[in-house]
């Protein structure tokens, strides 16, 4: 009988305990999910919580470097010439105006000439005096101011320099032209015409360059 009771009294302390703890469904005997070790270690959530940790490289750049350069670019001092230079200067202009009427005249005199006719011949000689003398000044003021104060001017030195070359190119052959006239004397009747040709040729060749020079200065506007 004692044995009866003390048995009863057990089986009533052990049941509200085993009551209290509910049973996990997840712990079914026909459930195939394998059970949680707690000693096994997973690398992936590891990883996982590295990689949230460490912030990702940004490719963006600072914002100072993305404004613009604010500075304001350096520009070449004006250069200042003389009062002697821009008189130079307007003398090399304006003479150069009668270049290509000058020009014209004396193609249309040497073209008129023959051995008869000596009112045009003079007309010819004091128009080829004008184009020598047109070139002589232009020549003196041209050169004075582009390797004198205008060496220091960059801005369209080629322009300038390759006309002087055309212009002093054209100085020489004119003075071929002045120097080698046809002769209708008795020692030069025999050469007129080839001494004619050669004349006239000197002419051409040096009117063609001193045109270009002249023209190339028209068009730059300088």
């Amino acid at each position: 009988m004692r044995s009866l009771l003390l048995g009863v009294m057990t089986t009533l302390l052990v049941a509200p305990s085993a009551s209290a703890d509910p049973i996990d469904p997840s712990l079914s005997l026909f459930s195939t999910r394998p059970a949680r070790d707690p000693w096994r270690l997973s690398w992936s959530s590891c990883t996982d919580e590295v990689t949230r940790a460490v912030p990702p490289l940004s490719l963006a750049f600072p914002a100072t470097q993305l404004q613009p350069d604010s500075a304001q670019p350096v520009h070449a001092a004006a250069i200042e010439h003389s009062d002697a230079y821009q008189t130079r200067a307007k003398i090399h202009k304006y003479a150069s105006f009668a270049t290509l009427p000058l020009f014209a005249a004396e193609l249309a005199l040497g073209q008129s000439l023959n051995g008869s006719n000596d009112g045009k011949k003079g007309a010819h000689a004091l128009v080829g005096a004008g184009i020598v003398g047109l070139f002589g000044v232009n020549t003196v003021t041209g050169a004075w101011n582009l390797f004198g104060e205008g060496r220091q001017d960059t801005e369209g030195r080629t322009l300038r320099l390759v006309h002087g070359l055309l212009m002093m190119a054209a100085d020489v052959g004119f003075l071929a032209t002045t120097v080698s006239p046809p002769s209708t004397g008795r020692n030069g009747a025999l050469t007129f015409e080839t001494n004619k040709t050669t004349h006239r040729n000197l002419a051409i060749a040096s009117v063609s360059v001193g045109t270009a020079g002249y023209l190339m200065m028209l068009i730059g506007n300088r």
